[in-house]
């Protein structure tokens, strides 16, 4: 044991000093607060005050951005380390796994069963361990020693009950996790708990989750900050800590949209009996257990829906529900009447009008109702303005066209998301007639549905407007307290009655809007300039008998200065000059979509020279000569582009894609329709800045064949991945 030194930083400082000719390099880990570094940073001085010298180079690592901040003599200094990226977390793990073994395969008739095996316990491991370093080391050096471990659930515990067969590193591990999350400010540690909310690798949008912490009460405004800044503030720390990350097949980039909860830290959460930890959750077959109780209630995909057990537990403390899976009617209880937040975005199926009306009755003190996917309603009941707490309501890809004139009595609504279906779902429908058919019950072939009214609601919903938004009543200009409203179908909600109506709302962060036409644009463009705040704006434009977008003769009378992401539906062949001049009085403009039937080649180079571009979304259903260029109006200047991300929806009409050799792009989403083999993409072998492509939709074995041999000559060694369809934000 190594004899206790009575005080370290005075032993430092005099050890420094007796070195005069030595060079140094130190590391302090674990500093949790600025008066830490002001007592240990004297050490580091000389006699006379000044720096000992030039050749000692200090390393801090610490867990609080503020405190990295002060310590850093320069702010270029402060680094963010993330969490490993997949491919260098299997290779860290594969390294500490085979270390010092020797096992002779060729004697083994199983070799093949067992590599592969091991191959995919591995995966499972290093996506539980979410990237931390420490974390996988300890693991796989566990996992070397014990390897008939079950991994898939309960992992943490698991480790735990195999500690005398496991090593110091595990239970060092947990040593530092405990102290991981002891460091954590007291205010963040309430956001981290309610993580275990959600399944392992379950995919979570940001918004909905801040949305949950402000229900909550977790996040509130200051006279700083509102409650939505606040909230984001906490996510953003959150994923420093690497607690949450972006999900294997996502992309991340600007502000993580998508994020999952890492593993490893959830199971350890889970498994410790921790005072602040109130979430409990039904699972598999639970039996009656007078002691499940909480304020926070998970029921799983797993669960087997036994009454009896859910009617045996106390809900009078509950606060949250969120439901995976099947949906019961039972689930709502009048025993549950202190509950704010109903979570409903991942049920199956089964929600219906009625159930609505009953959550509405029994749940008087909702601050959060999210029926997001819960196609089977079509309506909400007059008695919604009775939720006088109410502050976000979620009910997009639901089959409600309206809202009720009720709801401008929910005087604290903060959050309005509506609407039956996602933007590029009707972009594939327009470029591939298959799938409009199966969007479209009348023109697809008979099939079996759980709701036999569906489909005529949904017909219903076409004639209003496909996929362009919900009717709201006169009155709504009094919801003032309004942050982010859409999508809004002006054309169905009486134009100029709900436009006076719209420019009341001054508090807007996020509008989308659709029935844009050109009877009303006019109005429109010039009332939205009131809404100073507005930072994301969404048009559905409606074509005219000649097929002619609307909003040509628009005008804007005042920029939106705090516009930071424009997306454009249904405009034809031209961008309306109205949009360019704005796009150049927009200094904070960072994230354009757009989908129109063709764009000009000159109009695309010209949002290439926007300013502080960092992703642009094309979804074309023609080119001109049936090629995209980038870059190549640029290649003549003595200019470059540079763009974090970029999205290119391609179809058959599509033969080309060529990049100029001043285009830097660091991850490139493809998104296919029925792509063949004969489409081509030039110029991303000598594209220096490229990390990742993403590859989704129908396309041809060939042109992926295409893209592996492309990127495998780029000598930044960007990889390709498939990415899986997501939710929207």
């Amino acid at each position: 044991m190594m004899p206790t030194i009575k005080d370290p930083i005075q032993r430092c400082h005099e050890f420094l000093l007796g070195q005069k000719n030595s060079k140094y390099f130190i590391v302090i880990d674990g500093l949790q607060s600025i008066e830490e570094w002001d007592s240990i940073r004297p050490a580091f001085k000389s006699t006379t005050g000044s720096s000992i010298r030039d050749n000692v180079v200090i390393i801090i690592v610490t867990n609080e951005e503020s405190v990295a901040n002060h310590c850093a003599t320069d702010k270029n200094l402060v680094r963010n380390v993330k969490g490993l990226e997949v491919r260098y977390a299997i290779e860290l793990f594969n390294r500490v796994v085979t270390k010092n073994e020797e096992y002779d395969w060729k004697w083994n008739e199983n070799r093949e069963e067992i590599m592969h095996r091991n191959e995919q316990t591995r995966d499972i491991l290093v996506q539980k361990c979410g990237g931390l370093p420490k974390v996988i080391c300890a693991v796989a050096e566990s996992w070397r020693m014990v390897r008939d471990i079950e991994v898939k659930d309960n992992l943490v515990s698991k480790l735990e009950a195999n500690a005398p067969l496991t090593t110091q590193s595990l239970e060092g591990t947990f040593s530092w996790l405990l102290s991981y999350f002891r460091s954590c400010p007291d205010y963040l540690k309430p956001c981290i708990f309610y993580l275990t909310i959600f399944p392992v690798n379950h995919t979570i949008r940001r918004t909905r989750l801040v949305r949950r912490w402000i229900a909550e009460g977790y996040s509130r405004d200051n006279k700083e900050n509102t409650a939505e800044e606040n909230g984001e503030s906490s996510f953003s720390k959150i994923v420093n800590l690497s607690m949450i990350q972006a999900p294997r097949t996502k992309v991340d980039y600007m502000r993580m949209s998508l994020c999952q909860v890492n593993g490893f830290l959830r199971e350890y959460i889970v498994s410790q009996l921790m005072e602040e930890n109130l979430v409990f959750a039904l699972e598999g077959h639970c039996k009656k257990n007078i002691q499940r109780t909480g304020r926070h209630l998970a029921i799983d995909n797993s669960w087997d829906r036994d009454k009896n057990v859910f009617e045996s537990i106390d809900l009078s403390l509950l606060r949250s529900l969120t439901v995976f899976g099947k949906w019961e009617t039972f689930i709502i209880s009048d025993r549950m009447r202190l509950l704010r937040v109903l979570d409903l975005e991942d049920v199956s199926s089964g929600v219906t009008n009625g159930d609505v009306e009953k959550m509405v009755k029994l749940l008087p003190r909702l601050k959060f109702l999210s029926l997001r996917g819960c196609r089977e309603i079509s309506r909400l009941p007059d008695s919604l303005g009775d939720l006088k707490q109410l502050q976000t309501l979620d009910i997009r890809e639901t089959s409600v066209i309206k809202l009720p004139k009720s709801i401008i009595k929910l005087e604290k609504l903060q959050y309005i998301r509506a609407g039956t279906a996602k933007h590029h779902q009707a972009s594939e429908a327009a470029e591939n007639p298959s799938v409009a058919a199966a969007e479209n019950p009348s023109a697809a072939a008979p099939i079996s549905r759980p709701c036999a009214t569906l489909g005529s609601k949904l017909t219903i919903h076409r004639r209003h407007g496909s996929h362009s938004g919900i009717k709201v009543p006169r009155g709504i200009g009094k919801l003032s307290s309004l942050h982010t409203l859409g999508v809004v179908n002006i054309h169905a909600s009486g134009e100029d009655g709900i436009l006076e109506e719209l420019k009341n709302l001054t508090q807007l962060h996020k509008l989308g809007v659709s029935g844009i036409n050109r009877k009303n644009s006019e109005k429109f463009f010039s009332d939205i300039s009131r809404l100073v705040h507005l930072e994301s704006l969404s048009l559905k434009m409606q074509a005219n008998q000649d097929n002619e977008a609307a909003g040509l003769m628009a005008d804007i009378s005042s920029p939106l200065e705090k516009l930071r992401s424009l997306k454009l539906y249904g405009l034809v062949d031209r961008l309306p000059s109205w949009i360019m001049q704005m796009c150049l009085q927009l200094p904070r403009l960072e994230k354009v979509d757009l989908q129109m039937k063709t764009l000009p080649q000159q109009e695309l180079d010209f949002i290439l020279t926007l300013p502080y571009l960092c992703s642009l979304r094309l979804r074309l259903a023609e080119f001109q000569g049936g090629e995209l260029r980038f870059g190549w109006s640029i290649a003549q200047s003595s200019g470059e582009w540079i763009i974090d991300f970029l999205e290119i929806a391609c179809n058959s009409r599509l033969q080309a894609v060529k990049f100029g050799s001043k285009v830097y792009i660091e991850i490139l989403k493809i998104r296919c329709s029925s792509v063949s083999s004969s489409l081509q993409f030039y110029g991303l072998r000598s594209m220096s800045s490229l990390k990742e492509v993403l590859l989704s939709g129908s396309y041809d074995h060939a042109f992926e064949q295409h893209l592996e041999r492309e990127l495998k000559e780029n000598k930044n060694g960007p990889i390709l991945k498939p990415e899986q369809p997501s939710s929207s934000t």
